[in-house]
């Protein structure tokens, strides 16, 4: 993008102001935010949210190393951490919700929750504490991809009717794109 693409305008604010304002409308227990790269800049730029905020000195490391410093900064009663991109900003409350609570009402053999639209897998991926030690060994630039891949059979798809689940902001088209499809910004 050529600048933290957390902070693109979304909507009166920034897109990780508008994706962390659903997360603390949503029944989410607790919000940890990892930093990195422009870490401080990002910092100074949200509002008094009531959120943990970690920081990952070895954010060039990739997603995985991320990961680890939410997870570090978890509370320790936690029963799941549900994964959320910074670049998602159509993912609302009603969202992130619904995974919380399909994970509270699954067999407890099915310890990841993840939405789907027209059968294409997306995010917020819910996982529960069960594969906790699995997420702190990973590595790269994965994320918890390779969790889902290592237990197929323990995954929840909850089919989603919009898309938003599948849309990220990675470049500056897709910004544009996503902004033209969802319309004039909201009152």
């Amino acid at each position: 993008m050529g600048r933290p693409k957390q902070l693109l305008e979304w909507r009166g604010k920034t897109m990780l102001g508008r994706v962390l304002e659903s997360l603390i409308g949503s029944d989410a227990d607790e919000i940890i935010l990892v930093l990195g790269h422009e870490a401080e800049a990002i910092r100074g730029s949200l509002p008094a949210f009531p959120i943990k905020i970690a920081i990952n000195p070895v954010y060039r490391q990739g997603m995985a190393s991320s990961l680890r410093q939410g997870l570090l900064a978890m509370a320790p009663a936690s029963e799941a951490f549900l994964v959320v991109l910074a670049d998602q900003p159509g993912i609302g409350p009603e969202i992130v919700n619904r995974v919380i609570r399909e994970f509270r009402q699954a067999d407890p053999q099915r310890g990841i929750v993840r939405p789907v639209f027209k059968g294409r897998p997306g995010h917020p991926v819910l996982i529960g504490v069960k594969y906790l030690q699995e997420a702190m060994r990973l590595q790269g630039d994965v994320g918890a991809r390779s969790i889902l891949m290592n237990h197929p059979e323990d995954i929840l798809e909850i089919a989603m009717d919009r898309d938003e689940v599948l849309e990220d902001i990675d470049t500056p088209e897709d910004y544009r794109k996503y902004a033209e499809r969802t319309g004039p910004e909201e009152s």
